[in-house]
């Protein structure tokens, strides 16, 4: 019995109609990036497992895939060491390397290698796959691309600035109506925590109170106790959890919540800067809203957090990001200060399709068939020669069959103009499948019309 063929769960095949709308919005958000003025590197799809582990938090290093050493790996390990009990310690003899679970902590990692080569502060884009073990559903890949814009040797909160420029300069080119910037800051998630008396259990509160939108108020208040944060704790930031008024409203209740906060009150100053400039500059078509509930679950953001989600669609965030201080101290550069966003393509193209706001023009197939004529087969192949030269694209159908095969097979592939006959005096017949319209035409115009 023939074996019945699949894919791993949580990743996809693409269609060349599939791709060919991947590519536009990839083209959108490159030429953007460009035109900021980040710079392309790219890093290698696994990583030693050190490099990744621990920087994500538990819940992250969980969803790393790691790869296993290749040829007898269990080789040099005993026997009687092959236990439940010491799955961690084999763990390190087994596997050395790891798919790259973000492309944040990949650039650090480059950042630190090549700093001798780098103008700081560093500009770069980055357009690659990611891998997670997480549980596949509507949106959720464990393969999937992320595009990412990051600043790294300035703590300039103009980076910010930018960067949130950016977000809607994609968007708005993309033709989304409306997407919601939402904007927090670890310092005053720290502070909350220092004024309710948790702040030894700061990472458990931050990614509890991420998971709000996902799970609600009670689950987060259930996991909350479960880390250790007692009621009482919880009690005082009730408020949060209904947050509401303008953005100047929202900056004038943190100011008085934390006022005997001084890391808290820090981050109420850069994100007032941020959203002031951000209001009087003005945004095509995003709306940039704080939300005092935005934590993002990673370990090394230490400022300005952001998550953007599409209005009227139910996917989550298509965007996130922040400011980490120090995520290069951990490979040895000290006191170097990065901010940056990602793009989610995947959950990007799903909000386009969704939205239909994919162009119609939008095609992977040739513009220009040629059918397949025994006798003038040499002019033929002539043609083709000079509508390749033009970047036409083209193709000569390879079979000889009856026309009506080969008229079909262009309108099955979706091919706009197929050429007929080529005639003994310098002309040519095509037909425009879009039109239905048939025309004689001289070589040389045909060549020089754009298709």
């Amino acid at each position: 019995m023939a074996t019945k063929v699949g894919i791993p769960k949580g990743t996809r095949d693409f269609s060349s109609e599939d791709l060919s709308k991947r590519h536009y919005i990839f083209d959108v958000i490159k030429n953007s990036f460009i035109n900021y003025g980040f710079q392309p590197i790219e890093t290698p799809t696994f990583e030693n497992n050190e490099t990744l582990m621990g920087k994500y938090g538990e819940e992250g290093d969980r969803l790393i895939f790691k790869i296993l050493n290749s040829g007898d790996f269990f080789d040099k390990i005993d026997e009687a060491q092959i236990t439940k009990d010491n799955a961690k310690a084999l763990s390190s003899k087994i596997t050395e390397k790891a798919l790259r679970y973000d492309l944040t902590v990949p650039f650090a990692r480059y950042v630190v290698q090549h700093q001798s080569e780098l103008v700081f502060p560093f500009k770069r884009y980055q357009m690659q796959p990611v891998w997670r073990a997480d549980r596949p559903q509507k949106g959720r890949f464990r393969e999937f691309y992320q595009c990412d814009a990051d600043v790294v040797g300035s703590d300039s909160l103009l980076q910010e600035i930018e960067l949130i420029q950016l977000y809607d300069d994609v968007f708005t080119k993309l033709g989304l109506q409306k997407t919601n910037i939402k904007i927090n800051n670890r310092k005053i998630l720290s502070g909350i925590a220092e004024i309710i008396g948790a702040k030894d259990k700061l990472i458990d509160f931050t990614v509890a109170l991420d998971k709000l939108d996902k799970i609600g108020e009670e689950k987060v208040k259930e996991e909350m106790i479960q880390k250790g944060i007692s009621e009482e704790s919880i009690l005082k930031v009730q408020p949060l959890f209904s947050f509401t008024g303008s953005n100047t409203n929202k900056i004038e209740q943190l100011s008085q919540m934390l006022s005997s906060s001084e890391e808290g009150m820090k981050g109420v100053e850069e994100l007032s800067f941020i959203v002031n400039n951000i209001q009087s500059l003005g945004l095509s078509s995003s709306l940039l809203s704080i939300d005092v509930t935005l934590a993002r679950g990673l370990n090394y953001y230490t400022g300005s957090i952001f998550e953007v989600s599409a209005d009227g669609v139910e996917l989550g965030s298509i965007g996130g990001g922040g400011r980490y201080d120090d995520l290069t101290g951990i490979f040895g550069l000290k006191n170097m200060s990065g901010v940056g966003i990602s793009f989610g393509l995947d959950r990007i193209y799903l909000v386009l399709e969704q939205l239909n706001l994919f162009p119609e023009t939008l095609t992977s197939a040739p513009k220009v068939m040629i059918v397949h004529e025994e006798q003038t087969l040499s002019e033929a192949l002539n043609l083709l020669k000079k509508l390749r030269e033009k970047n036409i694209s083209s193709e000569l159908y390879p079979d000889s069959a009856k026309m009506d095969k080969q008229f079909k097979y262009a309108e099955r592939k979706g091919i706009q103009i197929v050429v007929k006959s080529i005639l003994e005096n310098n002309e040519l017949i095509y037909k425009n499948l879009n039109t239905g319209e048939q025309k004689n035409i001289s070589l040389d115009e045909f060549l020089i019309r754009s298709y």
